[in-house]
C-alpha cells in the first residue's frame, strides 16, 4: 500500500475530524484524482507534418513515464489563425490519475519533483481554489525521476490539479498540509 494513503488514513482523517468536527470519517475530504496536463500548442504551430509527429510522439512518451499511464491528445477546438491553428489539430496531452497511481505520483511530486525544480520555495496557498483543489504549474518536467535530462529534447511545462472533495477552500488547504505537500505558512 502506498505511503501516502496510509498517511491519510493513519493520520489525516483524525486531524482533520479534530480540527473541523466530522462525525465520520467518511465524511473527511479526501484526494480524488490528480490531472496531468501539458499544451505544446507553440512547439508545433511552425513545424511540418513529420516534425510534428515526432514532436507529439516524444511529449506523449515523457508524459507516459511521469504518470505510468498512456496520455489522452487534447485537440483544438476551433481555428486560431494568428497562432497558425487549426479546428481538430492536437494542442496538448492530459492524464487522470485515480487511487494508487495517483498516490504513487503524489509521492514522487511531494518527495522528489518539488525539491529538485529549480527555484522552488513552497507551494502558494493563493494556489488552492474556493473548491479546495489545487492546481500547480511546473517549468520544466525534467524535475522528475523519470525523465533524464540528457534525452530530453526540449524542457516543457506542465500543470497539475490534485481535485479533492473538500467543500471550503480551508478543508482543502488542510487536507494538502496534512498529506505533507510544501505549502507556505
Amino acid at each position: 500500500m502506498a505511503m501516502l494513503k496510509e498517511k491519510y488514513q493513519k493520520e489525516v482523517i483524525p486531524q482533520m475530524q479534530k480540527k473541523f468536527g466530522y462525525k465520520t470519517p467518511m465524511a473527511v475530504p479526501k484526494i480524488e484524482k490528480v490531472i496531468i496536463n501539458i499544451g505544446f500548442g507553440k512547439l508545433i504551430s511552425d513545424q511540418t507534418e513529420q516534425e510534428r509527429k515526432k514532436i507529439i510522439d516524444f511529449i506523449l512518451n515523457d508524459l507516459s513515464k511521469i504518470a505510468g499511464q498512456c496520455p489522452v491528445l487534447t485537440k483544438a477546438k476551433k481555428s486560431i489563425s494568428v497562432f497558425k491553428i487549426r479546428a481538430g489539430m492536437p494542442i496538448g496531452a492530459k492524464v487522470t490519475l485515480r487511487r494508487k497511481k495517483m498516490y504513487d505520483f503524489l509521492e514522487r511530486l511531494i518527495y522528489i519533483a518539488l525539491p529538485r525544480s529549480r527555484d522552488f520555495r513552497g507551494i502558494d496557498p493563493k494556489s488552492v481554489d474556493k473548491g479546495g483543489h489545487l492546481t500547480l504549474g511546473i517549468r520544466e518536467h525534467i524535475c522528475f525521476p523519470e525523465i533524464s535530462p540528457e534525452k530530453a529534447k526540449s524542457i516543457l511545462g506542465l500543470e497539475i490539479t490534485v481535485v479533492t472533495t473538500a467543500k471550503k477552500r480551508e478543508e482543502g488547504l488542510e487536507l494538502l498540509r496534512l498529506m505533507g505537500f510544501p505549502i507556505k505558512a
